[in-house]
């Protein structure tokens, strides 16, 4: 059996990685890498299927026992990648998709050799602010704070294996799809 391939996706926020990612997975291509967290299960969650859900001392147990490709903490909860997952469904011949921070996605190449970084760049800054804005979640100042960080972020796509621009969701996800079949 052909083994699947570990496909990372990073960018600055608003540039259109969930919805890329979401078209990759409707595509049949691969699945999502399945978090563990240990914030609270919501209404209409599935353990196994969105996260998976554990306390703080199992999180922390397994940080200990290097259980993670990568671990952050976000609003006072842990989030991981799970290497064992990611092993096993690439090792069934199935793609995994991961949205990770910049460092997270580095640390995965260290771990998972193989993996495939593509950094998401958005077609310039000022349609990255325009996206921001259109989403109308954010205020004047949280905007500006995201576009200081995409900055910042866009300055690290050398460290990734390809750069994708989103002009459009859909040539972004069929460059993606060449990438992965390549």
């Amino acid at each position: 059996m052909k083994k699947g391939k570990f496909i990372v996706i990073s960018g600055p926020s608003g540039v259109g990685k969930d919805t890329i990612c979401d078209e990759l997975v409707k595509s049949g291509i691969g699945v999502y890498s399945v978090s563990m967290t240990t914030r609270e299960i919501r209404k209409g969650e599935v353990d196994g299927k969105d996260y998976f859900f554990v306390t703080k001392d199992v999180f922390e147990d397994k940080i200990k026992n290097n259980y993670f490709l990568e671990y952050a903490i976000y609003n006072n909860n842990y989030y991981g990648t799970p290497i064992e997952f990611v092993e096993n469904t690439t090792n069934n011949g199935i793609n995994v998709f991961a949205i990770l921070e910049i460092n997270g996605a580095i640390n995965v190449k260290k771990i998972f050799k193989d993996a495939i970084l593509i950094f998401i760049m958005p077609p310039s800054l000022d349609e990255l602010e325009k996206r921001l804005r259109g989403r109308k979640l954010d205020s004047d100042e949280v905007i500006n704070e995201r576009l200081d960080i995409a900055k910042s972020e866009i300055s690290s796509r050398d460290k990734y294996d390809y750069i994708v621009i989103n002009n459009s969701v859909d040539e972004a996800v069929k460059e993606i799809i060449s990438i992965i079949k390549k």
